[in-house]
């Protein structure tokens, strides 16, 4: 028994050391993750009756001086332990404005749908989207891509706070937001699953290894500076960001005719990671389809999530 116990503890070690090289592999590129305080400090700045649901216009306090615009939409469906979920738009000038259903693509208003599934959601604006202005870079950040996961986790965090939500968060996102879910995943252990929706691909498939879509300062600048828009010089890859999640589940929508994010890389990734994952807790779907998040995979998604949570 005794050799039991210690082989354990050994194992334990090693996993935990594995991660902090993954988390550290990550910040190389994204800069580090700051300490983050307790729950988020919010005020509500409107209220609209909805079909189903009430959609709050809310501030919440990411870091001191930096507050995020946001929309919470709580259900009218009594629930008595209710999941939440944070819902993360795609690249479009309006920003938290589609996930919450006020505009852009109906088949990507996540938070809506869900708050009519029972849901408490709640969708912030990426910086310099919708009505957040904000530069990372001024304020420390090396990558916007690191101040959207300090925005998120301190999301998270009101999420959990709020009356009635019981712990059970997942993370939603489509394109710019289905990755931005995966980072704060990696970053933040309160996320419980996510919805990844045309999110990602391995970088030595995204645009033929050209990672120039990947450096501007919307996302990770020292991807070109300090390692040449090179798949090859990258620190971490999406397996990497899948490790850092798993255990925890994970539903992939990766359409076969994305032009964003090459499915090859998708399987890829996922046939390298999947025995991280218990059984049912990595699902992929793969439509026949672009740059979309159709009808019947988002249906299958939010039935995951129910299972899960």
């Amino acid at each position: 028994m005794a050799m039991d116990a210690s082989r354990r503890a050994f194992l334990l070690e090693l996993a935990g050391a594995s991660r902090r090289a993954r988390l550290a592999a990550l910040e190389r590129v994204m800069g580090p993750m700051p300490r983050l305080g307790g729950p988020a400090r919010w005020r509500q700045d409107g209220e609209w009756r909805e079909t189903g649901y009430t959609r709050q216009r809310i501030l919440f306090e990411s870091e001191p001086g930096d507050s995020v615009p946001a929309w919470l939409l709580l259900p009218d469906r009594p629930h008595p332990k209710r999941p939440a979920a944070l819902c993360l738009h795609q690249t479009t000038k309006i920003g938290k404005d589609e996930p919450a259903g006020l505009g852009g693509r109906a088949e990507l208003h996540s938070a809506k749908e869900l708050a009519l599934r029972g849901w408490a959601a709640l969708a912030p604006d990426y910086p310099n989207f919708g009505e957040y202005r904000c530069d990372p870079y001024a304020r420390g950040y090396a990558s916007a891509t690191m101040k959207g996961i300090v925005n998120h986790a301190q999301a998270v965090r009101l999420l959990a706070s709020l009356p009635g939500v019981d712990g059970r968060i997942a993370a939603v996102g489509h394109s710019l937001g289905g990755h931005n879910a995966l980072f704060l995943a990696a970053f933040e252990p309160r996320v419980a699953a996510v919805v990844t929706s045309c999110g990602f691909t391995s970088f030595r498939r995204y645009m033929g290894g050209d990672l120039r879509g990947w450096s501007h300062s919307g996302y990770m600048p020292r991807i070109c500076s300090q390692f040449g828009c090179d798949p090859a010089k990258m620190p971490f890859d999406f397996t990497d960001v899948l490790e850092l999640i798993a255990p925890r589940a994970v539903f992939v929508n990766a359409p076969l005719r994305d032009a964003n994010f090459d499915v090859r890389g998708v399987r890829e990734t996922l046939d390298a990671v999947r025995v991280r994952f218990p059984r049912g807790r990595l699902v992929a779907e793969f439509p026949d389809c672009g740059h979309d998040f159709p009808a019947e995979v988002r249906e299958k998604a939010w039935r995951f999530l129910e299972e899960i949570l």
